[in-house]
């Protein structure tokens, strides 16, 4: 699953960076985002800009900015390490979320046109054990 899910977040990073160049909208960046998240394995979508703001997502109605310090002790502080190029890839196991509680596995990728983080999330089945 993670190795699926990093290429996911991976061929997100390259979409929004062509996506930013032939000068989509905001709302067109996050159509297309919700259309896939609505057709597919893949839950949520969040893609920060340089400063870890969420700038596109499947997700309407959420601010969320992702910490800058990859050694904050919240739940999304290791995607930090995308934004400063110490990684290209985080995979995090299947944890309640800080937003609001509920299981998600995360993978994030690095940026492709500029520093941000590409994150691809899938939520944990009902009937799992996961914690």
């Amino acid at each position: 699953m993670s190795d699926h899910m990093a290429a996911e977040a991976m061929l997100t990073a390259h979409f929004v960076a062509a996506a930013v160049k032939a000068g989509m909208s905001t709302e067109e960046i996050n159509g297309a985002l919700a259309s896939v998240a609505d057709g597919s394995a893949i839950s949520e979508f969040w893609v920060s800009d340089e400063t870890g703001r969420v700038v596109y997502t499947n997700v309407p109605g959420v601010e969320f900015a992702f910490p800058t310090d990859p050694d904050d002790e919240s739940q999304a502080a290791p995607f930090a390490a995308l934004l400063t190029g110490s990684q290209s890839v985080v995979d995090q196991n299947f944890m309640p979320r800080e937003l609001d509680g509920m299981v998600f596995k995360y993978v994030g990728a690095a940026g492709v046109d500029q520093a941000r983080i590409v994150q691809v999330g899938v939520a944990a089945p009902a009937d799992s054990d996961v914690p």
